[in-house]
């Protein structure tokens, strides 16, 4: 039986978050010089924008976050890096959200399965392959060919959860 791998938890209060930036980047540079693929430093930055946080950002804010920085920056730049991003596994796209969270394993081409916290906005990040046959068995069997899967199950955290318990 195939069981599904937790590859980004909700994460703890204490948790190293420019660890977990740094570490990010790092994956990134490996997996683009691997694959032979340009990590710019625009990309770079935008892919470090999106680790900002445990929660999807959207490209207006990764624009806005551009500007405040003094990177005089437009939509088609963020749009560019974002499709590089996307294409490389370096990022998802959480489409209830309209936004972009970081892979932790983009050296594993995976399909996404997260679950979003309505309350705060943090997602956890899940591996169920046998989740993602299910779901291509089912298309197949109904003649439809599966070409890209994204499975968003909208709860409350741990977090928020016991913020509301206690």
């Amino acid at each position: 039986m195939n069981h599904p791998a937790i590859i980004d938890p909700f994460s703890a209060e204490d948790h190293d978050h420019c660890d977990c930036i740094q570490a990010a980047l790092s994956r990134a540079a490996e997996v683009c010089r691997r694959r032979g693929a340009r990590l710019t430093a625009q990309r770079q930055q935008v892919l470090e924008l999106i680790w900002g946080q445990h929660k999807p950002i959207g490209a207006y804010e990764i624009l806005e976050a551009m500007q405040a920085t003094g990177i005089k920056a437009a939509p088609p730049t963020v749009y560019r890096a974002l499709d590089f991003l996307l294409a490389q596994g370096l990022a998802h796209r959480i489409e209830s959200r309209n936004a972009f969270t970081g892979c932790c394993t983009p050296e594993i081409r995976h399909n996404g399965q997260f679950l979003v916290c309505s309350e705060c906005g943090t997602v956890a990040e899940l591996a169920d392959e046998g989740l993602s046959e299910h779901v291509r068995e089912k298309a197949e069997r109904l003649g439809f060919e599966a070409r890209h899967q994204t499975i968003e199950v909208s709860g409350i955290c741990p977090r928020c959860r016991d913020a509301a318990d206690g």
